[in-house]
């Protein structure tokens, strides 16, 4: 496989993960669930986690043009 798809195929999983993460903890904290209270705003954590969102997207629509197989 190319380089850069690795490398590609590697930002994707590595951000999706923490994605994956933050999200968990933001469903828990609208639950109050959560174990701990975050020391930064929680509005910015959801800007945060929106764009992370956004950027998954990005990074699918450009692997299905460019035939990239993500995970």
């Amino acid at each position: 496989m190319e380089p850069w798809k690795e490398r590609m195929i590697q930002e994707y999983t590595e951000l999706k993960e923490r994605y994956t993460k933050l999200h968990k903890m933001l469903v828990k904290f609208d639950a109050h669930r959560l174990e701990f209270e975050p020391k930064c705003p929680i509005e910015l954590l959801r800007e945060q986690a929106a764009t992370m969102g956004r950027y998954l997207y990005i990074l699918e629509e450009r692997a299905t043009i460019e035939g990239v197989e993500l995970p």
